[in-house]
Formats: structure tokens, sequence, C-alpha cells
């Protein structure tokens, strides 16, 4: 059954690594809390492991493939195992793939779906979009894409959500995730927009007076823009979350961590070239992936729409 043929679900990739099982456990709790299926996908790399073999005659080639076959059968089991035994009504589905785990995580999401991988093991989003040519050059996550850092000691649930905004159709899907998220978590949601202001070559000859006003231009911009996108995004499904907005002057990526310090989701929206390509190239995602301690989502262009 493809994407396109069955229920939204929640796809996490297992690798074996620490962070891959954290993602696992998120993405357990997620889909619980969704009440959807729960997808756990390996990717084997097989033309990868089979070149890695000089010389090996056919024989051992297929021995070397059936031994990473079953060691990934093996993960799988153990994973899927580890999800039911966390959460008995969850609905839990196992999908071995030949290709990089990349590639398999791709090709198995549709929209409405939700992918979530560990910020090590699988090497995170940037594993997503450079893991393998054909990812690189036709493929993009069709759904957000969470990434789930090593445990640090903190409480696993904190009840509140942080999303940044800008007014762009980006931080519009970014602010609809969160809300939905926050509805299936019982949390709060904090809404961040922040701006710099540019100053002229010659900062010091500015009069503070006239600073002030430009910063008080910023300041309202930043105001309207708030509102703007909270009026267009909370429908009656969303209206009676806890939502309140943080507007600051700093750098995005700096006002997300810090307002994010302790949540349980950072949120963001991506406009780059290439879907998720533009999550890792992007200063401000890339900047919040590198530094943030909890998970982050990434709502990648067109993951807001649906093909079911």
């Amino acid at each position: 059954m493809n994407a396109q043929e069955r229920p939204p679900a929640v796809i996490v990739g297992v690798d074996g690594s620490p962070a891959a099982h954290e993602a696992l456990v998120w993405a357990a709790e997620a889909a619980a809390r969704r009440r959807e299926q729960l997808r756990i996908v390996h990717g084997l790399g097989v033309p990868t492991v089979v070149g890695t073999l000089p010389g090996a005659g056919g024989v051992e080639r297929h021995s070397a493939v059936e031994a990473v076959r079953e060691a990934g059968q093996a993960l799988l089991a153990e994973s899927a195992e580890y999800a039911r035994g966390a959460r008995p009504d969850l609905d839990v589905a196992t999908v071995l793939g030949v290709e990089d785990a990349p590639e398999v995580l791709l090709n198995e999401a549709g929209h409405g779906d939700v992918i979530v991988v560990g910020s090590r093991g699988l090497g995170a989003v940037r594993a997503i979009v450079l893991g393998s040519v054909s990812v690189r050059t036709s493929a993009h996550a069709p759904c957000p894409v969470v990434v789930v850092p090593e445990p640090d000691g903190r409480d696993r649930h904190r009840g509140k959500v942080v999303v940044g905004v800008d007014g762009s159709d980006s931080s519009r899907r970014a602010l609809r995730f969160a809300l939905d998220h926050a509805l299936v978590t019982d949390s709060s949601v904090v809404v961040v927009n922040s701006w710099e202001v540019p100053l002229p070559e010659d900062s010091a000859s500015l009069a503070a007076d006239a600073q002030s006003l430009h910063e008080e231009v910023f300041d309202r911009q930043s105001e309207e823009i708030v509102a703007g996108v909270l009026a267009e995004v909370v429908d009656d499904r969303t209206e009676a979350l806890d939502i309140t907005a943080v507007r600051m002057q700093a750098d995005p990526a700096q006002a997300l961590l810090r307002a994010g310090e302790d949540a349980d989701l950072i949120v963001v929206g991506s406009r780059g070239r290439g879907g998720v390509r533009g999550l890792v190239l992007g200063s401000t995602s890339q900047g919040v992936l590198h530094d943030a301690r909890g998970p982050v989502a990434v709502l990648p262009p067109h993951s807001d729409e649906t093909d079911r």
C-alpha cells in the first residue's frame, strides 16, 4: 500500500543508534496522540554495502546482502516490540527498503504524514536531503519533518509548543502544525516573531531619536504580522488553545531558541528550494536545528497539502 492509498501516518527512521531510538519514542507517542499508524522504516543501503566488498563473488555478495537484511528485520522487530509495549493500542507497521534510509523515508511518505528522525545516526534532515543521488536531484519531503535530539535529562512533556512566524506562507504552515500538535498534546502555544533593525553604514552618526523611531516602526510591523497570521490560521478547532505572542528584536534563530528553551517542540517553516533542502541551507532553520535542546519540526513547502 502506497502513501496515497492509506490514512496519514507517523513515519520514523530507525538504525539502532540512541538518537534513532529517541525518535522512535517521540514518534510512538505522537502516533498514539494523533490516533494514526506508526510506520517504522529502515533502509538497507544494499548497493552501498555490496560495493564495499571488493572481489566478492556471487555467493559472498548474496550472503552479505542476506546478513544485512536479517539485521534490518531484527531491528524493525525490536523497534515494533518497543512501540507496542509502550502503546498497546497503537497500530504499528514496519517497512524494510533496499535503498538508503533517506530515500526509503521519502518514498514512504505522503502529504498528511509526519517524518521523524534522530538528530544523529540517520544524519537528521541533512541525510534526507543529501543521502542519495535520487533524493538530491528529484525528491523532497511532502510532509512535516521532526528532528529529535538525544536525551538531555529534561522532562519529556512540558506542555509548550513554540512556533516562528514572519507572515510568509511557510510560517502559516508552521503555525497550523503547531496548533494541531498543541491540540493533541494539550499544550500551550507561543508564537514568536523577531526582527533585526538594519543600521546605516555610519551607525555612529544615527541620532538616538531616529534609531528609536526606526525600532518603533519594526515593532509595529511585528505586531501587525503576528495579529494577521493568527487571524488567518486560528479556527474553530484551535481558538480555545492558550496562545501567547512573543515579539523581540533579535536574530530569528536566537529568538526561537530563547523562547523554546523549555518547550516540547519548536516549529519552523521552510521556504527553500526543493522542499527540505531549504531547511538545511536556510540560516534560521539550520541555526535552530543546530542548537535546539529539544525536538524541532520543519514544515517544507507544500507540506500542508493533501493527496488522499
